[in-house]
């Protein structure tokens, strides 16, 4: 018994020692990294968790070893992570097309998850012809709908005041301004795909929030993917049927809504191309307005500033149009500097190469899983005067002029770049004027200090934290 024992382990020992040779045979032509181990690539040395957060901490100390381009082994895939405004440059323009895939290897079962949820792909998540039919498509469908014309500040300006209402009446005394922020963010949405917003008190609009928030959730970070599936699987289904009641109840208000818009567009494509403005204009411009108001009340003596130029500029009545941040350099670079340091969006979505490729010198083979981590473009030291610290002044020259910076990729670069980049900044420039020319934000009596990590999650939230609306 004993010596069948030996036996096995052995053959087993010899096993490991043979993946072990395939592996760093494999690693040869790859960028450098940390040594993988069979079966288990790096996810050692990772603590088997794949999040933002470890992937942070990770990416920030293989480049102090590896360089500015190094392979991770997840099991046994390679992933090549791009760190750093240069390495990042380089692999997602000059090689846009090569590096342009998504990984189905990586995400494979977010991608039936997902396909199963919306009954098809959506645009983050297809491949190839599917990809640029179903980007072209969402592209035309905002044009269509208004995104970049004039009228649209209107559309804009009307929730903007909604919300100075709504903040207007609860009279100075704390409140969570999540809610609120959402709920304007969305109606934009709706106001310009729809054609009409809803009232707070709606309760399908409501309903179609949280549907949202719920839809969110359930995407959970790949960590947890690991630790649950097919381990836990039992554990995972409870929030996954829960997901599935949101999801369909969220395409069933959108086809209902389309159907008394009377429509002329495809009503499948277009209830996925409002699926997908909705699922990226929704969760990201909502955080980082969070973040804005978090910042303000953090930082008072910058938003007094803000506050100091909005009156001198605009005045008291008339309404802020994406124009005017020509004329308002100092708040059009406090907006964008709330964009660097809050960076809802650590590492971009998994890219894969289409056909074999050459990234900063290292020969990719196809199909290879390619990390960009946005984070280390944001707070690049040679990039940035003060990365670590929360500083408008990135963003102004000697003479207090807006300068953009190239290292300034809050909505990724290439070709997979942000489709609602445009809204995104509209939204952000015309709300965040409109509510610093209405109120000062505060923190509530009593308290001193407010909490500004992040909550990891699908999007870098701000902790849950109160303020006081004070009217100007």
């Amino acid at each position: 018994m004993l010596t069948v024992s030996i036996g096995l382990v052995f053959f087993a020992a010899s096993l490991l020692f043979v993946e072990f040779l395939k592996l760093q045979w494999k690693r040869r032509q790859l960028p450098p990294g940390p040594t993988p181990y069979p079966l288990f690539g790096n996810l050692l040395q990772m603590k088997f968790r794949i999040h933002h957060d470890i992937l942070k901490k990770s990416s920030c100390n293989m480049s102090k070893l590896h360089g500015n381009i190094f392979t991770l082994w997840l099991a046994n895939t390679p992933v090549v992570v791009l760190q750093g405004y240069q390495a990042v440059k380089e692999g997602m323009t000059a090689h846009a097309e090569e590096v342009a895939g998504r990984p189905q290897n990586l995400v494979n079962i977010f991608s039936k998850f997902y396909e199963t949820l919306l009954f098809g792909f959506c645009v983050m998540f297809s491949n190839g012809h599917l990809w640029k039919q179903q980007r072209r498509f969402g592209l035309v469908t905002m044009r269509r709908m208004g995104v970049g014309k004039k009228d649209q500040d209107c559309q804009i300006q009307e929730e903007a005041c909604r919300l100075v209402e709504y903040l207007r009446e609860t009279n100075g005394k704390p409140l969570d301004p999540t809610m609120p922020i959402v709920h304007a963010v969305s109606n934009v949405i709706c106001a310009l795909i729809l054609g009409h917003r809803f009232s707070i008190e709606d309760k399908n609009f409501r309903r179609l929030i949280e549907a949202f928030a719920e839809y969110h959730i359930s995407k959970i970070s790949l960590s947890q993917v690991h630790d649950q599936i097919p381990w836990f699987a039992d554990r995972f289904l409870t929030p996954c049927k829960k997901t599935f009641s949101s999801v369909n109840f969220m395409r069933t208000l959108l086809a209902e809504e389309i159907e008394n818009a009377d429509a002329t567009y495809d009503k499948e494509n277009l209830i996925q191309a409002i699926f997908d403005l909705f699922l990226a204009g929704t969760e990201t411009t909502a955080t980082t307005l969070r973040w804005a108001l978090l910042y303000m009340v953090v930082y008072p003596d910058v938003q007094e500033k803000v506050q100091k130029e909005l009156d001198a500029v605009l005045g008291r009545s008339n309404l802020a149009c994406y124009t005017d941040r020509k004329r308002l350099p100092y708040t059009n670079a406090v907006i964008h500097e709330i964009q660097r340091y809050s960076n809802i969006i650590l590492i971009a979505l998994p890219r894969q190469t289409v056909k074999d490729t050459e990234l900063l010198g290292y020969p990719i083979p196809k199909n290879t899983i390619v990390l960009v981590n946005i984070d280390s473009v944001l707070s690049d030291p040679e990039k940035w005067e003060t990365p670590d610290q929360f500083n408008p002044g990135h963003f102004l020259d000697k003479d207090g002029n807006f300068v953009h910076r190239e290292a300034f990729l809050p909505f990724s670069i290439g070709s997979r770049v942000c489709m609602g980049e445009l809204l995104a900044r509209l939204e952000l420039f015309i709300v965040f004027s409109t509510l610093l020319r209405a109120f000062r934000f505060t923190l509530p009596d009593g308290v001193k200090e407010v909490n500004t990590k992040f909550v990891f999650g699908s999007t870098m939230k701000p902790p849950p934290y109160q303020l006081c609306a004070i009217p100007r």
